[in-house]
């Protein structure tokens, strides 16, 4: 793939990639808090005084190393949906870095996580705020391998 497709002339690639993305993000955040779970003994349970951090820290570690092992987290893989970049390749470390970065920035600034959604909902590639300024896509996988 050399570009990203055309959601005029190609929609199987964008359709229904919001609600995927919606339930990939409950499945990852499923996944962060039992990999929180299962570190909080190891910590003496004292993790409980910083939950929160903890669930910034596994979070944005696990999404990097997923993203950058496939270009999607186990989440986006069980709803069958792909993040690319630009040119229509698949994210590499320092992309993946750079899009948990823009992901995690956006919890920091609710207002900007509220554009975020609303451009995923909204916009024809379904992109969110991180993804318009990094020129990534989401894309439906069985879409990309027919």
């Amino acid at each position: 793939m050399n570009a990203l497709p055309d959601p005029q002339t190609q929609p199987e690639f964008y359709t229904d990639v919001p609600l995927k993305r919606l339930m990939a993000w409950v499945v990852d955040a499923l996944v962060t808090l039992i990999g929180c779970i299962v570190i909080l003994p190891f910590t003496a349970f004292t993790g409980l005084f910083f939950f929160p951090l903890l669930f910034l820290l596994v979070g944005f570690g696990y999404r990097t190393a997923t993203i950058a092992g496939g270009s999607a987290t186990w989440g986006m893989r069980l709803f069958a949906i792909e993040l690319r970049r630009p040119d229509g390749t698949q994210l590499d470390a320092g992309g993946a870095f750079a899009h948990t970065l823009g992901y995690t920035l956006s919890w920091f600034i609710p207002v900007f996580q509220l554009i975020s959604v609303v451009m995923m909902a909204s916009t024809e590639r379904g992109q969110g705020l991180s993804d318009h300024v990094l020129g990534t896509v989401m894309l439906n996988r069985r879409a990309l391998r027919a």
